[in-house]
Protein backbone atom coordinates (compact mmCIF):
# COMPACT_ATOMS: atom_id res chain seq x y z
CA UNK A 1 0.00 0.00 0.00
CA UNK A 2 1.35 3.40 -0.43
CA UNK A 3 1.04 6.06 2.14
CA UNK A 4 3.12 8.45 0.62
CA UNK A 5 0.52 11.55 0.88
CA UNK A 6 -0.68 10.53 4.52
CA UNK A 7 3.22 10.74 5.42
CA UNK A 8 3.94 14.14 3.86
CA UNK A 9 0.44 15.36 5.89
CA UNK A 10 1.73 13.90 9.08
CA UNK A 11 4.97 15.88 8.93
CA UNK A 12 3.28 19.30 7.83
CA UNK A 13 0.83 18.21 10.90
CA UNK A 14 3.80 17.79 13.02
CA UNK A 15 4.95 21.37 12.78
CA UNK A 16 1.62 22.74 14.09
CA UNK A 17 -0.01 20.04 16.01
CA UNK A 18 1.71 18.86 19.19
CA UNK A 19 2.47 15.07 18.13
CA UNK A 20 0.97 15.66 14.58
CA UNK A 21 -2.46 14.29 15.76
CA UNK A 22 -5.33 15.86 17.96
CA UNK A 23 -5.70 12.61 20.01
CA UNK A 24 -2.89 10.06 21.37
CA UNK A 25 -4.90 7.75 19.65
CA UNK A 26 -4.10 8.04 16.60
CA UNK A 27 -0.71 8.41 17.04
CA UNK A 28 0.44 5.18 16.12
CA UNK A 29 3.76 5.12 18.10
CA UNK A 30 2.15 2.16 20.09
CA UNK A 31 1.78 0.03 16.98
CA UNK A 32 4.59 1.40 14.34
CA UNK A 33 4.39 3.07 11.35
CA UNK A 34 2.68 6.70 10.23
CA UNK A 35 -1.15 7.81 10.81
CA UNK A 36 -3.09 7.56 8.02
CA UNK A 37 -4.58 10.33 6.83
CA UNK A 38 -8.49 9.87 5.56
CA UNK A 39 -9.77 11.69 2.46
CA UNK A 40 -13.26 10.37 2.82
CA UNK A 41 -15.67 7.43 3.64
CA UNK A 42 -18.56 5.60 2.69
CA UNK A 43 -20.60 2.71 4.07
CA UNK A 44 -18.68 0.19 6.18
CA UNK A 45 -15.49 1.91 4.24
CA UNK A 46 -12.47 4.29 4.89
CA UNK A 47 -10.47 5.79 1.84
CA UNK A 48 -7.07 7.17 2.59
CA UNK A 49 -5.30 10.48 0.68
CA UNK A 50 -3.23 7.71 -0.93
CA UNK A 51 -6.26 6.04 -2.26
CA UNK A 52 -6.02 2.92 -0.10
CA UNK A 53 -9.61 1.67 1.14
CA UNK A 54 -9.93 0.26 4.13
CA UNK A 55 -13.30 -1.74 6.19
CA UNK A 56 -13.80 0.75 9.21
CA UNK A 57 -13.91 -0.78 11.77
CA UNK A 58 -13.97 2.17 14.43
CA UNK A 59 -17.08 3.29 13.13
CA UNK A 60 -16.31 6.87 14.97
CA UNK A 61 -15.95 4.85 18.04
CA UNK A 62 -19.61 4.12 17.64
CA UNK A 63 -22.00 6.34 16.72
CA UNK A 64 -21.64 5.73 13.07
CA UNK A 65 -23.94 2.49 13.46
CA UNK A 66 -25.67 3.36 10.21
CA UNK A 67 -22.33 3.82 8.15
CA UNK A 68 -20.59 6.31 6.56
CA UNK A 69 -22.36 8.90 4.24
CA UNK A 70 -25.78 7.45 4.52
CA UNK A 71 -28.52 9.40 2.74
CA UNK A 72 -31.23 9.48 4.84
CA UNK A 73 -28.86 11.05 7.46
CA UNK A 74 -26.95 13.36 4.88
CA UNK A 75 -30.69 14.41 3.94
CA UNK A 76 -31.48 14.99 7.82
CA UNK A 77 -28.18 16.78 8.68
CA UNK A 78 -28.01 18.94 5.48
CA UNK A 79 -32.04 19.85 6.69
CA UNK A 80 -31.21 20.87 9.55
CA UNK A 81 -27.76 22.18 8.85
CA UNK A 82 -29.27 24.93 6.11
CA UNK A 83 -31.14 26.55 9.29
CA UNK A 84 -28.42 27.30 10.97
CA UNK A 85 -25.67 24.65 12.44
CA UNK A 86 -24.85 26.28 16.05
CA UNK A 87 -26.70 28.34 18.68
CA UNK A 88 -25.26 28.13 21.99
CA UNK A 89 -29.04 28.29 23.02
CA UNK A 90 -31.43 26.23 23.72
CA UNK A 91 -33.89 24.06 20.92
CA UNK A 92 -36.64 22.31 20.48
CA UNK A 93 -35.38 19.67 18.76
CA UNK A 94 -33.33 18.46 21.71
CA UNK A 95 -36.08 18.32 24.09
CA UNK A 96 -37.77 16.25 21.40
CA UNK A 97 -34.62 13.98 21.35
CA UNK A 98 -33.92 14.02 25.58
CA UNK A 99 -37.70 13.12 25.39
CA UNK A 100 -37.41 10.41 23.13
CA UNK A 101 -34.30 8.36 24.96
CA UNK A 102 -35.86 9.23 28.28
CA UNK A 103 -39.09 6.93 26.63
CA UNK A 104 -36.80 4.67 25.08
CA UNK A 105 -34.37 3.61 28.22
CA UNK A 106 -36.34 2.22 31.78
CA UNK A 107 -34.65 4.37 34.75
CA UNK A 108 -33.91 7.58 33.27
CA UNK A 109 -35.73 10.22 34.13
CA UNK A 110 -33.76 13.01 32.80
CA UNK A 111 -30.74 13.25 30.54
CA UNK A 112 -28.26 16.32 29.78
CA UNK A 113 -26.64 15.89 25.74
CA UNK A 114 -22.91 17.05 26.08
CA UNK A 115 -19.94 17.37 23.93
CA UNK A 116 -17.03 14.87 24.91
CA UNK A 117 -16.37 11.93 26.62
CA UNK A 118 -14.30 14.46 29.11
CA UNK A 119 -17.48 16.25 29.79
CA UNK A 120 -19.45 13.49 30.18
CA UNK A 121 -17.07 12.09 33.12
CA UNK A 122 -16.98 15.99 34.57
CA UNK A 123 -21.07 15.34 34.74
CA UNK A 124 -21.16 12.63 36.57
CA UNK A 125 -18.22 13.65 38.71
CA UNK A 126 -19.92 16.72 39.49
CA UNK A 127 -23.39 14.02 39.60
CA UNK A 128 -22.16 11.80 41.83
CA UNK A 129 -20.26 14.67 44.46
CA UNK A 130 -23.16 16.45 44.71
CA UNK A 131 -25.69 13.52 45.66
CA UNK A 132 -23.27 11.56 47.81
CA UNK A 133 -21.87 15.29 49.24
CA UNK A 134 -18.39 13.98 49.12
CA UNK A 135 -15.41 15.40 47.53
CA UNK A 136 -13.54 12.29 47.09
CA UNK A 137 -13.82 10.01 43.91
CA UNK A 138 -11.94 6.78 42.93
CA UNK A 139 -9.83 7.28 39.99
CA UNK A 140 -8.69 4.82 37.63
CA UNK A 141 -5.01 4.96 36.14
CA UNK A 142 -4.70 4.02 32.77
CA UNK A 143 -8.26 5.32 31.75
CA UNK A 144 -8.83 7.99 29.12
CA UNK A 145 -10.27 10.34 31.03
CA UNK A 146 -8.02 10.15 34.07
CA UNK A 147 -6.64 13.45 33.00
CA UNK A 148 -9.14 15.49 34.24
CA UNK A 149 -8.87 14.60 37.72
CA UNK A 150 -6.61 16.21 40.08
CA UNK A 151 -3.15 18.20 39.05
CA UNK A 152 -1.43 15.75 36.86
CA UNK A 153 -2.75 15.35 33.80
CA UNK A 154 -2.10 12.08 31.55
CA UNK A 155 -3.14 11.47 27.94
CA UNK A 156 -3.79 8.18 26.18
CA UNK A 157 -3.63 4.71 27.43
CA UNK A 158 -0.19 4.28 28.36
CA UNK A 159 1.72 5.09 31.62
CA UNK A 160 3.50 7.72 29.12
CA UNK A 161 1.93 9.80 26.80
CA UNK A 162 2.23 8.93 23.52
CA UNK A 163 3.38 10.65 20.52
CA UNK A 164 2.15 13.47 22.61
CA UNK A 165 3.93 16.08 24.70
CA UNK A 166 4.72 14.19 27.85
CA UNK A 167 3.82 15.80 31.05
Amino acid sequence: MNYQRSSALFKAAQKVIPGGVNSPVRAFKAVGGTPIFVERAKGAYLYDVDGNRYVDFIASWGPLILGHAYEPVLKAVTEKAALGTSFGMPTAIETELASLAVSMVPGIDKIRFVNSGTEACMSAIRLARGFTKKDKIIKFERSTKIWLIGNKPRVGYKEKPIGMISD
